[in-house]
């Protein structure tokens, strides 16, 4: 028995060794990249499929805690979808560790460099050779949730927008320059971007023929899609908002 262990042996170690390079294989490539923006530089983090071709892309917006260990897995769950996912490092290599550091970062960030900053992502992606630049969306989280919508507002070249829990624009002119099809998922116990300011949204977005979809999670409060969120994370909402917003990018990137 123990001669035909050792001689079956080497073939169950190359059987492991073939499904481990398999799965490192299929592993997206990821890596920081850099990007000019204006007359500087902006950095992202980038998660690219292992699949040859040209592929339809994502610009991933970080919550106010910055570039973290989160938003990077998110983007390489996109990746694992098969988009060229680019999470775009607003912060310029800071993150936050509390909320009071959140906050102090959040303020100090302009926003017109952070829309410049987003649109230059968007550059980016679009001179890439493996990426269809006629498909490329954008998703966000909180403070990203904002900026998604924003460029959906001066990027209209932009194929897809989600927003979570984003702030939303309300000047008519705003919303008039929105071209992308928008996808919402919002919480209804949210007191900062209430129910009331999202059914407000989908009206105006409706009376002028936008294209909107939104849903409102009743029991759900802000940022319910981060499980570092103790208290607030929510796993089947944030499983159910994870199922619309692929099936809205493989609708509308596709």
């Amino acid at each position: 028995m123990n001669r035909m262990f050792r001689a079956l042996f080497p073939s169950f170690l190359l059987v492991a060794m073939a499904a481990a390079w398999a799965v490192r294989a299929a592993a997206p490539n990821t890596q920081m990249v850099e990007f000019p923006s204006g007359t500087e530089k902006a950095s992202g983090f980038l998660a690219i499929p292992d699949a040859p071709g040209r592929h339809s892309a994502v610009i991933v917006i970080q919550e106010w805690w910055g570039l973290n260990d989160w938003v990077k897995e998110q983007t390489v769950k996109f990746s694992e979808q098969g988009y060229v996912a680019l999470a775009v490092d607003l912060y310029r290599g800071k993150t936050a560790a509390s909320p009071g550091e959140a906050h102090e970062l959040m303020r100090g960030l302009p926003q017109d460099r952070g829309l410049r900053d987003l649109n230059a992502a968007f550059d980016y992606l679009a001179s890439r050779p493996d990426v269809n630049k006629d498909r490329i969306g954008s998703v966000g989280w909180c403070m990203g949730g904002g900026f998604s919508i924003q460029l959906a507002v001066h990027q209209p070249r932009l194929a897809a927008c989600v927003v979570n829990y984003g702030a939303l624009p309300t000047d008519p002119n705003d919303l008039q320059q929105i071209f992308a099809p928008v996808l919402g998922n919002f919480g209804g116990q949210d007191r900062g971007i209430t129910p009331a300011d999202v059914k407000a949204f989908e009206k105006s977005m409706r009376n002028m023929g936008k294209r909107i979809d939104v849903k409102i999670y009743n029991d759900a409060g802000h940022a319910f899609e981060n499980p570092n969120n103790k208290d607030g994370y929510r796993p089947d909402d944030t499983q159910d908002a994870w199922a619309r917003t692929l099936n809205f990018f493989a609708r509308a990137l596709r």
